[in-house]
């Protein structure tokens, strides 16, 4: 069985989900890009998700957000599901759309570990071997000066969705600035001198690059040559800081301690039982009380 996530307020993480058996199903184009785009600005408003950056690879994705108002799996099974149902619509495509794991969600401990997994985040597309710079990317890429640079309209696609539907026709869309920074201009500058660390990295492991028009010509089922290695680990806490790390973990720890003997005195009969702060499936679905704000 699953480890429950505690599910806090204010928290910011990195998301990663990945199609299934790894085919490119998220393969760069004008409508997904318009399709995926719009349902993150859509879920974002709905959800209380505060974007600060994103990167759609072929059969992956990556974002990295701050939860709000502790609402991060209602947005994600919003966002995955229509993005799934949209995709496969456009693709003619009848089966399931992403991997039988569930998403992963990484805290991150500190501003430090935010700059570094957002430069993780538009590094993807060098890492990958696929192009030279984030930049030259074809799908979905946020450069970091578009971080705090003003909020923009994003038209609903014509694809898919009923413009007589619920969904707005536009919805303003900002990638915004991540707790702990002083000013947007601050964190883009850290952000772009960590992006261009990795990028030349991983740059210099790649002979050459797939590039552009062959990723652009990859079939929506097929998938990478290269075999990946089985995940071992499912992270859920990133921090360079080990003292932090250690923080970070140990609550993580009492959590799930004082979660599971809530439980069994709820199955055991008591309703009122107090659920540890974070408790987020048990509160939604039955309406637990939890402490703090739950």
């Amino acid at each position: 069985m699953t480890a429950p996530r505690q599910v806090l307020p204010g928290t910011t993480y990195l998301v990663t989900r990945r199609c299934t058996q790894r085919q490119f199903l998220l393969r760069p184009s004008k409508v997904t890009s318009q399709v995926v785009l719009y349902l993150l600005a859509v879920g974002a408003h709905r959800y209380g998700i505060e974007v600060h950056a994103y990167c759609v690879l072929s059969n992956h994705y990556h974002l990295v957000v701050t939860d709000r108002d502790a609402q991060l799996p209602a947005f994600l099974q919003y966002l995955d599901g229509l993005i799934g149902r949209a995709i496969n619509a456009l693709l003619g495509h009848g089966e399931a759309f992403w991997g039988p794991d569930s998403y992963s969600a990484v805290t991150l401990a500190s501003p430090r570990d935010v700059v570094d997994k957002t430069a993780y985040t538009l590094a993807n597309p060098v890492a990958a071997g696929l192009v030279r710079s984030g930049r030259q990317w074809p799908g979905l890429w946020s450069g970091p000066h578009m971080v705090g640079a003003g909020e923009r309209l994003v038209p609903r696609p014509r694809h898919f969705f009923d413009p007589k539907g619920s969904l707005p026709e536009s919805v303003p869309f900002l990638l915004t600035t991540p707790p702990g920074f002083a000013t947007a201009e601050d964190f883009r500058e850290q952000v772009m001198a960590a992006l261009a660390e990795r990028e030349a990295e991983a740059a210099r492991k790649f002979a050459g690059f797939l590039g552009v028009a062959r990723v652009l010509a990859q079939r929506a089922t097929a998938r990478p040559r290269k075999t990946e290695p089985p995940r071992q680990l499912n992270p859920r806490v990133a921090s360079s800081d080990r003292r932090r790390r250690i923080e970070a973990l140990g609550r993580l720890v009492n959590f799930l301690a004082e979660y599971r003997s809530a439980l069994r005195e709820w199955h055991g009969g008591n309703k009122s039982v107090l659920f540890p702060s974070g408790t987020y499936e048990m509160r939604v679905t039955y309406g637990v009380a939890c402490a703090g704000a739950g």
